[in-house]
């Protein structure tokens, strides 16, 4: 089924808060200051179940499905997080769940999915999609996109409702961009109430999807997709979400893997948080641009990393 262009609102997210509130964390914005210096918070999602914002939107995309759907299953496609948190919101619920995955996927997550009870199909991201399509229809799954979904996108809107509550005076919120799900939820969220805050979008140079769609005018492939930060290495994005970016997203703007495995050893060893690169990649950009007005708050939103590859980084 298609999903409508631009289908989402302020009271849906503020609706999917009301759903999901009992399943998942309002987790902390703590302060930025030993980062990225005085103004700057952090809105710590690497601190939420499953180790993402992913579960938010999951959660909220499970709680609508109807009893046949629940008794059939739920498939997705997923680098890791959206996997685990759909995952988690199906264990929790006692629905079967299948996730498709890059065969290149790090261990540690591919272990935490399997550890809630889904099961696991491996495929070479160049055979995500179709190998997505072919599981779904031969075994009549239900899909849950991980942001190509209006109740995923609502559930992960959730954070910009958070984050007005924690920083009512904010003039700018950084969100890292792989799909596009997450910042599509925290524009609508935000500037639905607060026009004159500005969101500005992060995404990778080696995996920049949402920017080279955003130049053509509608979703394109990306030019390249090998970036370091797995959870941001979306295939595609879709109009759903590239229509509200297009219309709530003030900027998307790019940094190098190398920035962002700085800004990652920054949060680690400075702010005490453990992420991922994907979850460092707001902080890469506040840490190129002086001018980015504060208060700001970045989303750091996710913390499933490798132990053994977040030891080289810091090493």
């Amino acid at each position: 089924m298609a999903v409508e262009t631009g289908a989402l609102s302020l009271a849906e997210i503020q609706a999917a808060a009301d759903r999901i509130r009992e399943h998942v964390l309002p987790t902390p914005t703590a302060s930025g200051e030993a980062v990225a210096g005085v103004g700057a918070w952090l809105k710590a999602e690497n601190l939420q179940r499953t180790g993402s914002f992913k579960v938010r939107g999951a959660i909220n995309a499970v709680l609508q499905l109807d009893a046949e759907q629940r008794r059939r299953g739920v498939i997705t496609l997923s680098a890791g997080n959206h996997g685990q948190a759909l995952a988690y919101a199906a264990q929790a619920f006692g629905i079967p769940c299948v996730v498709v995955i890059r065969d290149d996927a790090q261990v540690t997550k591919l272990q935490a999915i399997r550890r809630y009870g889904a099961e696991i199909v491996l495929t070479p991201i160049g055979r995500w999609q179709e190998r997505l399509e072919e599981e779904q229809h031969e075994r009549d799954l239900h899909l849950v996109h991980p942001f190509d979904d209006p109740a995923v996108a609502a559930g992960q809107g959730t954070v910009g409702l958070e984050i007005l509550e924690a920083v009512p005076d904010v003039r700018t919120v950084i969100v890292p961009v792989g799909g596009g799900g997450l910042i599509a939820g925290v524009a609508v969220a935000i500037k639905q109430q607060r026009s004159n805050v500005r969101i500005i979008g992060v995404e990778p140079e080696r995996a920049p999807t949402v920017s080279e769609s955003l130049a053509a005018g509608h979703p394109v492939s990306p030019s390249r997709l090998d970036t370091i930060a797995d959870g941001l290495a979306a295939p595609y994005t879709r109009p759903f979400n590239l229509t509200l970016i297009q219309r709530f997203v003030d900027e998307v703007r790019t940094v190098s893997d190398e920035a962002i495995i700085a800004a990652l050893t920054s949060i680690v060893l400075q702010a005490k948080l453990v992420v991922e690169p994907a979850g460092a990649a707001g902080v890469a950009a506040l840490a190129s641009d002086a001018a980015i007005q504060r208060p700001v708050v970045i989303v750091l939103t996710g913390g499933n990393v490798d132990g053994i590859r977040l030891g080289s980084w810091l090493a």
